[in-house]
């Protein structure tokens, strides 16, 4: 009957989570109940640290540094398995999602958290010239092409042609685009400076273009002012209100300038995973589920849509700053986390009281048990709203340079850096991983060295005409 879950398997219900990101495995860590039956489904065997993907695309980490396999993960939680597969569609009204290589998963809950990728605001032709970043295959080609880079222009007599692939062009001013112009800056300045004998690397230039009016603009302009002179310093060109209109092989045209560069780095804008449209849910302009205040999918109190997925209104409960002019919380790993786990006991709170052989939902827009719906905003049954409480944000600029944004707290510098190096290295997955960053961090500072300056694929190969393949 329509409403009723029937009981899967060994009469346990079925939680599956789509994605293995931020929100997808802090959900699954705090679903290790042996009464509760989870999957998690992801296209890729590993769970990435996106924020610290800069740092693979410019040498300073190797790839494996800043991800982790999933099955090891979650190897302690008996009740959890891991598909290696990708989702090619979810069915609410039967609760099944079907998988690419043609089968299917029935779910009792669904928690949907696909990611993102970059938008290029309906050229995406632009994306084979410019790749983003957005998994290890991104910037393991960003990082090829950087480095081919300078050994092109190690080459090239002529010296119009040799600048072009010493120029380097990063689009848009958030944190991403900020601290891959600061660490491409560094490369250039520090770690490549003896390396050459035809060339010297620290005459690379490199440009940062925003069409708004300011960097960081999630942050207080106190800080975005800080940013831009410190990047200048670095040697950064940083154009402001610059528009990108056209981007080909040897050249970028933004704001009427026609740039010669044969390395574009892309880090404006995102736009959801395709997937989200299979939910028959009311989207916004980038494609993210306009979510319930308990990030419930409109009319389906089983489905949460995290992370960037998720178009989300804070609340009155929300503390701290960090929304958008709109009203919505950022994709960003914090608020993924958060969701992550909001999900998590979300679900245990509706389980909690019923009998393992089944469960139901009541029908129109309620919750599980017997509390009945509010409808309109309100949230299923007796669901509490996600409420999320912004404890600050970070962005590195360089050796020792940061700004941080912590509550009333507006600060830069070394302090700044120190606090960035303490939280990305407590978010990082696994022991291994964090030692060996701090280490490879100490050896950099220390050193002004970078130790994964790697060329892998074709050498020859041209800028690709197509799309990067990725399994």
């Amino acid at each position: 009957m329509p409403g009723v879950l029937e009981p899967r398997e060994d009469g346990r219900p079925h939680v599956v989570i789509i994605g293995g990101g931020f929100a997808g495995l802090y959900a699954a860590r705090n679903l290790g109940d042996p009464r509760i039956r989870v999957t998690v489904v992801d296209r890729r065997n590993h769970h990435l640290f996106q924020p610290m993907l800069y740092q693979v695309a410019t040498a300073a980490l190797s790839a494996g540094d800043i991800a982790s396999p999933i099955r090891s993960v979650l190897s302690r939680h008996r009740n959890t398995e891991v598909i290696l597969a990708e989702v090619v569609a979810v069915h609410p009204d039967r609760r099944t999602l079907d998988l690419g290589d043609g089968s299917s998963i029935e779910y009792d809950y669904l928690i949907c958290a696909p990611g993102a990728r970059h938008s290029y605001f309906g050229k995406d032709q632009w994306e084979y010239l410019a790749p983003g970043l957005k998994n290890l295959e991104d910037a393991l080609e960003v990082r090829r092409r950087v480095l081919l880079a300078f050994e092109r222009a190690e080459r090239e007599r002529d010296p119009v042609r040799r600048q072009g692939y010493l120029t380097f062009v990063v689009v848009g001013g958030g944190p991403t685009g900020v601290e891959m112009a600061g660490a491409l800056a560094e490369l250039r300045r520090y770690a490549l400076r003896k390396d050459f004998r035809h060339i010297d690397s620290r005459e690379a230039v490199v440009m940062l273009l925003e069409g708004g009016t300011r960097l960081l603009t999630s942050y207080p302009p106190s800080l975005s002012d800080r940013t831009k002179d410190v990047l200048r310093r670095l040697g950064v060109e940083v154009r402001l209100e610059t528009l990108v209109t056209d981007i080909q092989p040897g050249y970028v045209v933004a704001a009427g300038w026609t740039i010669p560069t044969h390395t574009v780095i892309w880090a404006a804008g995102n736009v959801a995973s395709p997937l989200l449209k299979t939910l028959g849910a009311p989207l916004d302009r980038q494609g993210r589920v306009l979510v319930e205040p308990d990030c419930s999918v409109p009319g389906h109190p089983e489905i949460l849509v995290l992370g960037d997925a998720a178009a989300y209104h804070a609340r009155d409960g929300h503390r701290g700053g960090g929304v958008s002019p709109e009203g919505l919380l950022p994709g960003t790993a914090p608020v993924a986390i958060q969701m992550g786990e909001y999900a998590a006991r979300t679900i245990k709170n509706d389980l909690r009281g019923r009998p393992r052989t089944g469960f139901q939902f009541k029908e129109g827009r309620s919750g599980p048990s017997g509390d009945g719906g509010s409808g309109g905003s309100e949230p299923a049954g007796n669901r509490h709203p996600f409420q999320y409480w912004n404890k600050g944000q970070l962005a590195v600029i360089g050796r020792g340079r940061a700004v941080a944004d912590i509550g009333r707290l507006h600060f830069s510098g070394f302090v700044a850096w120190l606090i960035w190096i303490f939280v990305h290295i407590f978010f990082l997955i696994g022991f291994r991983n964090r030692v060996i960053v701090l280490f490879e961090w100490a050896y950099s500072y220390f050193t002004f060295k970078r130790g994964a300056r790697l060329i892998q694929g074709e050498v020859h190969a041209p800028v690709p005409t197509e799309p990067i393949q990725t399994p």
